[in-house]
């Protein structure tokens, strides 16, 4: 592979947007001002450095185009704002399409990839067409312009590298690696059970203590401990189907001790973790300034409200539990899921607790706080519906996909091989990467769930299962036994093929241990759809 690494220099046109006003500069060079806010750009050690600075105007956003053209037959890949939800894919240039984070283009000669380094201080997507490319920089502190009160914001760090002499796939995971230089992972192979896609939150410490016999029969003889993860039915206020939430001080009366619980599970011979929901908190003790204004969730950048958080975190460490998965705090700090976050994540008229903070600094305040808490007590961070370029090096593993299914495989097959494939440049870059569990509930044929495990055990990513006990023949016991110990070791590293022509790639390779697979994805009767489509699609909006 031949690194170079590439400048953009000052951009040809920025566009600042505030609270009042948004103004427009040609050729701005290196520094820009417009009345007291000031834009900067500088070339620093290979990269190029974006900085803000504002005395008392409320900055939104910052738009940085530059003039660039493209080698025929271009095809560029982008990230998502958070988990993705089916919609990776190689595509041509399409000017309207958005691209959080980072791209990658690959033409016949070299891929050219360009992004911002990980935990940037502003949410950041792409846009490319045949003219140029284009960075926007979302400052705001929720739906409002951010207060900076004549502060400095390093807004974010631009990397740019042409690779030659390689794969698409090689270059996408090498450009991940120059975006983070400090991932941290769990020092042994994470793999195991967890038991929402059969139970889907209906569940008690009886029915936990028989999944972790039936784990440990699965894994026999390995001598790396499984997980055994509860996820979301332990909680006090828990309501099925109503309710996941907090207060997060002690079990139900399905789960009377989780102290006890936890001790019970380390005894028998797994890894106790435990799932959770720091930001939806119903108990009544909380203030009503420590939460959001527009949903109730805590808001992390009130300090009060932070350290009510931190010891949520801590009592779970304290419990026993050595892996916390902390889940929907993206939906929780900016009432959208990231299929509608096109292209703003949130919508306007509203601000956190501090003003002074941009949106992403306020995650990745909480983000490290929940990660230094952890880290006391050697305790792994999972983040889902998290952002995972904000979370990179504060998290050891990050759900990467929405949900997949115990129940149908079209969802397994559209959310869980689609993030695999094209998230997997980030596994052991940013963290490692969890393409969520293979749900063994009894409406899935095995032949599916079957290649499904296999493919995450042979990937090198964790191996989470969702099994009802009572299910598999025999022999389907014994294959999902030699998967699970061999996601045990995580020895095997397949990559995708073919995931430049198709977005659930089929054909896999593991080169250096001369693996190569060929998986069918499809049902007999087609993909099962619903003709009522409820997802929307990554695209920049027209101006009326």
């Amino acid at each position: 592979m031949i690194r170079t690494m590439e400048h953009l220099g000052s951009p040809s046109y920025l566009t600042l947007c505030t609270d009042n006003e948004t103004a427009e500069i040609p050729s701005p060079g290196r520094l820009a001002s417009f009345k007291d806010v000031r834009v900067e750009c500088h070339p620093e050690t290979g990269l190029l450095t974006v900085r803000l600075t504002s005395e008392t105007t409320p900055v939104r956003w910052l738009k940085l185009r530059w003039e660039a053209s493209w080698p025929d037959n271009v095809r560029f890949l982008g990230d998502a704002w958070e988990r993705g939800y089916g919609d990776f894919e190689w595509r041509g240039t399409s000017a309207n399409r958005f691209m959080p984070w980072y791209f990658c283009a690959a033409g016949a000669q070299y891929i050219f990839c360009c992004g911002v380094k990980v935990r940037p201080s502003a949410m950041c997507f792409w846009q490319t067409d045949t003219a140029g490319i284009t960075l926007f920089l979302d400052v705001r502190c929720g739906g409002n312009g951010v207060k900076l009160n004549g502060r400095t914001l390093k807004a974010a760090e631009i990397a740019a590298v042409r690779m030659e002499d390689c794969t698409s796939f090689e270059a996408a995971s090498a450009f991940c690696g120059i975006l983070c230089s400090d991932p941290v992972f769990p020092k042994y192979p994470v793999y195991g059970s967890n038991n929402w896609y059969y139970a889907y939150g209906d569940s008690s410490e009886e029915e936990i203590l028989a999944d972790c016999d039936y784990l440990l029969g699965l894994t026999r003889g390995v001598s790396n401990k499984p997980y055994m993860v509860i996820d979301d039915c332990w909680q006090e206020h828990h309501r099925l189907d109503e309710y996941n939430g907090g207060p997060w001080t002690k079990g139900n009366k399905k789960f009377p001790d989780m102290k006890r619980l936890a001790k019970k599970l380390t005894e028998k011979g797994v890894r106790p973790g435990i799932w959770i929901r720091f930001l939806l908190n119903e108990s009544e003790d909380i203030p009503g300034e420590w939460r959001i204004s527009h949903n109730g969730c805590l808001d992390p950048s009130n300090p009060d409200a932070l350290n009510y958080i931190l010891e949520d975190v801590k009592r779970i460490c304290e419990w026993g539990y050595t892996l916390i998965k902390h889940d929907f705090s993206t939906f929780d700090l900016f009432g959208r899921w990231g299929f509608g976050m096109n292209p703003l994540i949130t919508e306007n008229g509203w601000h956190f607790y501090d003003e002074t903070l941009t949106s992403a600094e306020v995650v990745k305040l909480l983000y490290k706080k929940i990660y230094e808490i952890c880290e006391k007590y050697d305790t792994l961070v999972l983040g889902c519906n998290t952002i995972g370029h904000l979370g990179a090096g504060y998290m050891h593993i990050n759900r990467t996909g929405d949900d997949t299914s115990g129940k149908c495989w079209e969802r397994t097959r559209r959310m869980g091989i689609n993030s695999l494939a094209f998230r997997l440049p980030q596994h052991r870059k940013f963290y490692e990467v969890d393409a969520d569990c293979v749900g063994i509930d009894g409406p899935i044929d095995w032949k599916f769930n079957r290649q499904w495990a296999e493919l995450l055990s042979d990937s090198g990513t964790p191996l989470f299962i969702s099994a009802r006990p009572g299910l598999l023949s025999k022999s389907e016991i014994e294959e999902l036994c030699r998967i699970m110990h061999n996601a045990s070791t995580q020895s095997h590293h397949l990559i995708p093929c073919d995931w430049e022509e198709t977005d659930c790639p089929e054909k896999w390779e593991d080169k250096e241990n001369k693996i190569y697979r060929n998986y069918n994805w499809y049902e007999a009767s087609g993909i099962r759809f619903s003709t009522d489509t409820a997802r929307s699609q990554p695209y920049l909006s027209i101006i009326e």
